[in-house]
Order: structure tokens, then sequence, then C-alpha cells
């Protein structure tokens, strides 16, 4: 089995014409000969990527989803800008090539980037790779470090400083993500009340020390190098990338941080390694990441409920486009119920909350 990650053969309904593709690409990117070869990765509900394979050459595409799309999501150009400007002072970036603004060649804006060839961790550690428990946790700890990386670059002086607006970052989340809930609602869908209810009390204000918040940090956005799997060497996704409080940015990470512990439900819902024997728990997790900042976290609870909500709003807009028939993909199907056992879970901690 290879350890890299590969791609696969492409999902109905997500093909792309290579033959308007290719002459765009060999315009733009220096270097490309021959005819390319074309497939998806399967990973990711969100943006489609694909990977464009030439002879002596490999770039990776990305472009939106099909059907229906929030207003200020999967801006390609923003993403393309983001990895360009951000690379020299965080460098997991990959090369951003070439952002296409001709909606003809496929349907949609898209750019091009670098292939960056490595390992990416799904659901759990490959056999392959080993690892002991204190190997785990070594790599653990790294994942933890790149994004305190990220929340520590200064964005001004990557010419960043108006990717977003830090002041008031907080309560548009709450808010933003309460509206954004609601116009993907279906009837078949919790309705998340008393969190947002609790959310809204409970509120702290912004962090004094705004950050680059990359908004969807999980092991399977980062890239480790084959020859050392401890080691980062790239982050994926940009896309929902902004400036604000860095410690909504970490509930986004612990929405996705399933540890050994959490019932059996809970792990079905798992897609990242989380659980391996070595792994930090939620509450070791934040520990160590207050440690490595200097940032006193006392009320963690809001924070990880936030990111659960969150995460209930990303999983509802993709259910959303399934329920309305806007994509075909089988996987979106039980979002609804995954969706569920979130605002479940989120109940379970303000049940439990000291806050």
């Amino acid at each position: 089995m290879a350890l890299t990650d590969s791609s696969t053969g492409i999902r109905p309904g997500e093909e792309l014409d290579i033959s308007r593709i290719d002459p765009y690409l060999k315009a733009h990117v220096p270097g490309l000969v021959g005819l390319p070869v074309v497939s998806q990765f399967p990973g990711g509900a969100s943006n489609l990527t694909y990977l464009i394979q030439y002879p002596d050459q490999e770039l990776v595409l990305r472009r939106p989803p099909f059907g229906q799309k929030a207003r200020s999501a999967h801006d390609m150009g923003r993403e393309y800008r983001i990895l360009n400007q951000l690379k020299d002072a965080f460098a997991y970036c990959p090369k951003a090539f070439a952002y296409c603004t001709d909606q003809t060649l496929i349907g949609s804006e898209f750019y091009v980037m670098e292939r960056v060839r490595g390992i990416i961790l799904r659901c759990d550690l490959p056999d392959e790779l080993a690892l002991t428990a204190d190997a785990t946790q070594t790599l653990c700890k790294s994942f933890i470090d790149t994004l305190v990386q990220l929340h520590q670059v200064d964005y001004n002086a990557c010419g960043l400083g108006n990717l977003g607006k830090p002041e008031g970052y907080v309560q548009r989340q709450i808010s933003g993500w309460s509206e954004r809930y609601e116009k993907a609602l279906t009837p078949d869908a919790p309705r998340w009340e008393a969190v947002k209810q609790w959310l809204q009390a409970k509120m702290p204000a912004d962090h004094p020390t705004p950050a680059i918040v990359h908004n969807d940090y999980r092991f399977d956005n980062v890239i480790l190098d084959p020859a050392n799997p401890m080691q980062i060497i790239g982050v994926l996704d940009w896309e929902l990338t902004t400036l604000g409080d860095p410690l909504m940015d970490l509930g986004n990470t612990l929405a996705y941080w399933i540890e050994a512990g959490d019932p059996a439900p809970v792990q079905l819902m798992r897609r990242q390694p989380s659980n391996a024997p070595g792994m930090l728990t939620r509450r070791e997790f934040v520990d160590y990441y207050a440690e490595r900042t200097g940032i006193q976290i006392d009320n963690y609870d809001f924070y990880y409920a936030y990111g659960l909500f969150r995460l209930a709003g990303i999983v509802q807009q993709i259910y959303y486009r399934y329920y309305q028939g806007q994509t075909r993909d089988k996987r979106f199907a039980s979002f609804v119920q995954m969706n569920a056992l979130l605002e479940q879970m989120s109940l379970n901690l303000i049940h439990s909350s000291s806050l």
C-alpha cells in the first residue's frame, strides 16, 4: 500500500474537460509539455480537488463544488492570494501558479498549485508507519506546534492585513453561523436552539491579539514527510482562512478531535487518528496549546461548543446541497445524522460545563 495520498477516478457529475484546461495551463505554468491525465482526490466535502498529471510535472486544481453555494464561500481568488502571500512567512503553503476567472473553461473559477507529495492521514494511522505511542505523541505535538506557528505569523508583514476584520470576530462568528445554519435548514435537521442561546449568553470578548485563523485545521489537511512522518511539510485547504480570534480557530480544530474515550456513536464520526495511543486528549491539546502560546484558556467549553456548532453548520450546508439534488455524492446522504450527533455532543457539553 502506498502511503502518499493518492487520487482516484472522478466522481460522476464532477468531470473536467481537460481539452479546455490544457491550453490555459500551458500558457500560465512554465515547462508543461505533453498531454495531461486527470484524476480526483477522494477527500474533502467542499471545494473539489483534482490531480493534473503531465509527463514531467504534477499540478493540483481546486474549484468550487457544483450547485448552490453560500454567498461568500468558495472564493478561489482569495485562496490563491493567501497561498502566495503567506508562503514566505509560513513555509507549509504549497506554491500557487495560476488563478483563472474565465468560467467558460470548466463552469467556475479555479486555481492550480504545486502538488506536495506526502502522507495525508485519514481515519487511522497506517500500519506501515509502525508509530509507537511516543512517536504518535511527537506527531500530535508537531500538529499543534504548526497551528501555533500560523497563529504567530505577522499578517501585516505578509500583506494580509486586509484579509479580515478581527474586531467583533467572536460575535460575528456566532451570529453568522446561526444565520447560515437557518438558511441551510432542511425539515429533517435539528434546530440547535438551546446551543445557540448558550453560545450567545457565554460569549467572551475577542482575544486581544488577533491572528490568521485557518478555520479548517485537521490532520487530513496537513501533509507529512514520507521520510519522517512526525514532520509536517504542507498545510492545505485555505478557503476559509481569515483574521480573527485564534482561540476560535482552536475550537474549530477541537470539534474534529475525537479522542479514545469518546462513546461509540461519536467514534463513527471520526475522520482522523486522534484516538490513537499517544494522541493527546482534547484537554491535553488545549493545555499544550496554552503552554506553547502563553495564552491562559479558562473558557475551553465555549470554544469547543462553538467549534461543534460551526462544524454542524458546515455539515448542514453540504447536506442541503444533497437534499436539494444539487450533488449526487452519496457520502452526503448521512450528514443530517452527523448534524444531530453534533447537537447532542454540544448539549452534553453544556450540561456539564461550569461556565
